[in-house]
């Protein structure tokens, strides 16, 4: 157990913001944003993906999980607060190599727990390649597909959350 929290206090130490602007650099940053905002058109659902390179030290002594930490900012960032309760967070851990996805009540009664770790896996699949821009693209467009599926847009929805992904 020890070797394993030493093991994930150096990659937490080693990963930098650097290394998430490497593996996320402006260029995959802005296809990721209009990805984003292309699938609004056709779903109702409110997409944002942050990208942390690393957790702080503190953070992972305390045991904070990629999973904690994205509820912690699916309720910081708001993306709980949209009108259909449709908001999913697209959340990314380099240090830890986790995807994480969290979506509020409306989606999570509509969807199912496999559809979700499909794209989770088409994402990370080539990550270990660093092919983060086209794995990244290929699962907003599933995730595009699912929600277009289960919340088709009918016109009337407007765009409650900035498709512009975050790197923290």
């Amino acid at each position: 157990m020890m070797g394993k929290t030493l093991q994930r206090i150096w990659r937490h130490l080693l990963t930098t913001r650097r290394s998430a602007r490497r593996a996320f650099p402006a260029t995959t940053l802005k296809a990721i944003q209009q990805k984003i905002a292309d699938g609004e058109v056709t779903h109702r659902a409110e997409v944002k993906m942050i990208v942390e390179g690393s957790l702080s030290l503190p953070a992972v002594l305390n045991g904070v999980t990629s999973r904690n930490r994205a509820h912690e900012l699916f309720s910081h960032y708001r993306i709980w607060d949209t009108e259909e309760n449709v908001g999913v967070l697209l959340y990314v851990n380099l240090a830890d190599h986790k995807v994480e996805i969290i979506v509020d009540r409306a989606i999570g009664r509509a969807t199912k727990s496999a559809e979700w770790q499909a794209v989770c896996k088409t994402m990370t699949k080539e990550f270990a390649n660093g092919a983060f821009h086209d794995s990244t693209l290929a699962a907003l467009e599933q995730m595009n597909d699912m929600l277009t599926q289960h919340f088709p847009d009918e016109g009337r929805k407007k765009n409650e959350l900035s498709d512009k992904p975050l790197l923290l």
